[in-house]
């Protein structure tokens, strides 16, 4: 189930990156903010998020490629929308600023809008709502299926973008659509009495003045399954599920659900929800932000952790040893890969995709979990100091140097029989590195992303290896990673002063010797967000989440449920 789940996911993912959602104020239109200046506080959700806060500046978190993040300088600010790579906000003079991507030229001309009462951004393209009722639209320059064909639009109180369409409400309560069709997003034709919109990837959502919901296009995921809502007083689509807020401040959401963006049942005081690509964000009646999704397990639930001295990061679990020797672990327990609590006298820690390994003291080894492959079949192993786990198969560095390997053996990521001299071993997702007493390494497996190149080095202290790269500190405190760079996860040749490194399929972490930590890759889960870290002795990285033990041995971790976590907008002005 869990891997015809993500083969799927990665379908969806293949195609370029998505719409946008375009959350609207809660009444569904952006507000004229009087003379005096209190702004309602907001969130817009894509592969990134946007909060607009109650002083009228802007915060965001998540995918930043493009500088789709790069909102610090923004002022005065009353509304804001995410697209695939782009932000658009519209200021409190009704002018448009942008920033991020504009290779579909879907920021062209929009700092020159004017008499803008509302935006909406999609995944290429940008569409604003002028004050007389007309609309403007631009971008979509090689996705162009008409989705900015808006010219002769009148009476328009609302727009929406979605993937590759554009929704229109008129103020007789019907609704407009343009572009992109196949899924039927666009047959909206008979709908009546809506006073909300919104666009997701593939599909449209109304929201109707007796508080029901009506949806049209894409629904293989459920998206679509909004017939028996009441009582909603927004919508809010994503890229294949849909929220909705009731008037009782709870949230309804159906829909793709592989990240937990549906997780919305225990949400209360909402005042108005976005929902992104792998996540829905909560704004609540206080100004705090709560957000489910970003593939968050609970994987990066250690806040109350005490006493760790080493951490261990797997798909979508988290693992720590304690310095007493036993271990404790957070996260999806779907293959049993947390059941850690009875373990003792371990001295070192690994975490697969599935499956939890454990080194003890007296050079044995346990493991536990999904073990379908072979992965755990690890009781017989003896003499053993290291142990590392890649996605279905486990590697022990032995005490004599030599190697073992067991589980999934698809690649040769199992063959290290005649390896010696090798004093740490790093497991990826198919392939196996090990690095030699005098600094050089070795490397078995897959390597059709060159993730096995890693011959020529030479003065490295430690490896890591991603699911599909490699990654080695040399003896100066420099970094060389060879493999896929499809997420920047090898932009490492500035890094100095590094005294650890970790690598997971998205990122690439580094540990300096001050204790702060840097970052590279992709963020689209929060997972890169460590600037702020201090005090950091040894640092994890997982598919989704970062982990680093302190000092004191507490743990921080990094996602994007986290760092929405630590938002605060603002109340909203009184009435």
């Amino acid at each position: 189930m869990k891997t015809a789940f993500s083969a799927r996911k990665r379908h969806y993912l293949a195609g370029a990156i998505i719409f946008s959602i375009m959350v609207a104020l809660i009444a569904g239109t952006a507000a004229c903010i009087p003379s005096g200046a209190e702004y309602t506080p907001m969130v817009a959700a894509s592969y990134h998020v946007v909060g607009l806060k109650s002083d009228g500046t802007v915060v965001a978190v998540g995918h930043n490629w493009w500088g789709e993040c790069n909102v610090g300088s923004w002022h005065d600010i009353t509304q804001v929308a995410a697209g695939g790579y782009h932000t658009v906000a519209l200021r409190y003079d009704h002018t448009v600023i942008t920033v991020g991507s504009n290779l579909q030229g879907q920021r062209n001309g929009a700092g020159n809008w004017t008499d803008i009462t509302q935006v909406a951004a999609g995944e290429f393209h940008t569409v604003a709502l002028k004050s007389d009722g007309t609309v403007v639209a631009t971008g979509a320059v090689g996705y162009d299926y008409g989705q900015c064909n808006v010219g002769n639009w009148t009476d328009i109180t609302q727009v929406a973008a979605g993937g590759y369409h554009t929704v229109a409400l008129k103020n007789n309560h019907t609704v407009l659509a343009v572009g992109h069709n196949d899924w039927g997003q666009c047959d909206i034709d008979d709908w009546t009495d809506i006073t909300q919109i919104a666009a997701g990837y593939s599909h449209t959502v109304g929201l109707k003045s007796d508080g029901t919901v009506v949806a049209a296009g894409y629904n293989v995921d459920g998206q679509c399954n909004v017939s028996g809502w009441t009582n909603i007083v927004q919508v809010s689509a994503g890229y294949s599920h849909t929220a909705g807020l009731k008037s009782d401040g709870t949230v309804f959401a159906v829909g793709y659900n592989i990240d937990g963006q549906c997780e919305v049942g225990s949400w209360t005081n909402i005042t108005q929800v976005a929902a992104g690509v792998f996540c829905t964000v909560g704004l609540k009646s206080d100004g705090t932000v709560v957000a489910t999704g970003g593939s968050d397990s609970g994987q990066c639930d250690v806040g109350t952790w005490e006493n760790i001295i080493k951490s261990a990061a797997g798909r979508y679990h988290t693992v720590g040893l304690k310095s007493d020797g036993t271990v404790v672990a957070v996260g999806d327990n779907w293959g049993g890969q947390c059941d850690v609590g009875n373990w003792t006298d371990i001295s070192q820690i690994a975490a697969g995709y599935w499956h939890t390994v454990g080194n003890k003291t007296d050079g044995t080894v346990v493991a536990v979990g999904w073990n379908d492959d072979g992965q755990c079949d690890v009781g017989d192993w003896g003499n053993i100091t290291q142990v590392a786990a890649g996605e279905l198969h486990t590697v022990g560095l032995k005490s004599d140097h030599t190697v073992v390997a067991v589980g999934a053996d698809s690649d040769g990521q199992c063959d290290v029989e005649d390896w010696t001299d090798i004093i740490q071993v790093a497991a990826g997702k198919l392939h196996t590195v090990g690095l030699e007493s005098d600094g050089t390494m070795v490397a078995t497996g897959d390597n059709d992303y060159l993730q096995c190149d890693v011959g020529s080095w030479g003065n490295i202290t430690q490896v890591a290896a991603g699911e599909r790269h490699t990654v080695g500190l040399k003896s100066d405190g420099t970094v060389i990673a060879v493999g896929t760079n499809d997420y920047r996860q090898c932009d490492v040749d500035d890094w100095t002063d590094v005294i650890q490194v970790a690598a997971h399929r998205y990122c690439t972490v580094g540990l300096k010797s001050d204790g702060t930590v840097v970052a590279v890759g992709y963020n689209g889960y929060g997972q890169l967000e460590v600037g702020d870290w201090a005090d950091i002795n040894q640092v994890a990285a997982g598919r989704y989440h970062t982990v680093g033990v302190k000092s004191d041995g507490t743990v921080v971790a990094a996602s994007l449920t986290v760092e929405l976590a630590r938002w605060n907008l603002g109340a909203p002005p009184e009435a």
